[in-house]
């Protein structure tokens, strides 16, 4: 077994049976990997592709900018949930604030007693 994070992890070696399922899983391999082959007839790819990753890339741009906008006027569901959360930590960080605020003055009562 190997040392590490993938200690009890199988590490891919394979265990056959018999020599030929040795010959067969290879030609399997071979099988899969292939590349399909594209359909088509012949174009001037070049200029098609590149005009179509530029329309790409302006898509993709308006619409990061469509959506950081709705981002800032908090109507994503992101968004939202990031507000109820903010909204949640601000109130349990009043609460802890007075809380301090109370152990504080009832610290300070007992000194006064204390001293009398």
């Amino acid at each position: 077994m190997g040392r590490g994070k993938f200690k009890g992890k199988p590490t891919g070696r394979c265990h056959f049976s018999t020599p030929e399922e040795m010959l067969v899983v290879p030609l399997l391999d071979l099988a899969l990997s292939r590349k399909k082959k594209k359909r088509g007839g012949r174009r001037d790819r070049k200029q098609s592709s590149s005009q179509d990753v530029k329309e790409r890339r302006l898509k993709k741009l308006g619409a990061h900018e469509r959506y950081m906008r709705l981002q800032e006027q908090g109507k994503t569901d992101q968004a939202k949930k990031d507000l109820e959360r903010l909204a949640l930590i601000r109130q349990q960080r009043a609460e802890a604030a007075k809380k301090r605020e109370e152990e504080k003055a009832a610290k300070e009562q007992k000194k006064v007693e204390a001293r009398k």
